[in-house]
């Protein structure tokens, strides 16, 4: 008998890129919930790609693995609101710590990551693992379209970093572990390098490929 497959609920989930990623889990099977401060909202986006809408703590305390996909500014105080419903469980952290005016200059905060952060307010009970900020939310949201771009996944924890391959995989990108959590500072700088690129050759969806890995 195969294992079941973990529950999934994007925290902070109706944006583009939360909708985005929730969508392609549904469609590959997962139980995944759409979480929201406002459930009504939640339930609507949710209803539109086939998934569950809760309000943000009800939907951490379902899951099993957390996705938080909100601005940087909604970051501490989200997980300070879920942060006992986390805890035993694994955060995956989108955040990109973009300062508004400034998004094309890398700033990254004064604890190193964004990712760090999460870490810090959740504390050891949680495994915080850094993945998807270098991906395209217009590109995630064509649930039918490949996504030319690989997926950098940080965390201290390696059963935990492997875990996010695999949901990596099942939202059609490769996943590459790349290493322990405080190396998730480079991927979330390299988001303002891809805004950058994206606005100087009028592209929508500048990725980055890991190459020259073996059996490629």
């Amino acid at each position: 008998m195969m294992p079941a497959l973990p529950v999934i609920a994007v925290i902070g989930g109706t944006g583009a890129e939360g909708s985005g990623l929730a969508a392609r889990w549904a469609r590959a099977g997962y139980r995944t919930i759409i979480g929201s401060r406002d459930t009504a909202r939640a339930e609507e986006c949710a209803r539109v790609i086939g998934a569950e809408g809760m309000d943000n703590l009800t939907a951490a305390a379902t899951c099993d693995i957390a996705v938080l996909t909100v601005p940087f500014a909604a970051q501490k105080p989200t997980l300070e609101h879920v942060r006992d419903a986390l805890a035993g469980k694994i955060l995956v952290d989108v955040t990109v710590p973009l300062v508004a005016g400034r998004v094309m200059r890398v700033t990254l905060p004064p604890e190193g990551s964004a990712a760090r952060i999460a870490q810090d307010v959740l504390g050891e009970s949680v495994r915080v693992v850094s993945a998807f900020q270098n991906v395209s939310a217009d590109r995630l949201e064509d649930t039918e379209a490949a996504v030319d771009c690989d997926v950098l996944v940080a965390g201290d924890s390696p059963a935990a970093r492997r875990e996010v391959v695999k949901l990596t995989e099942a939202a059609g990108m490769r996943g590459i572990e790349a290493g322990p959590l405080d190396n998730a500072a480079a991927a979330e700088a390299l988001t303002s390098l891809l805004i950058w690129i994206n606005r100087r050759y009028g592209s929508d969806g500048a990725g980055v490929r890991i190459t020259g890995l073996p059996g490629e």
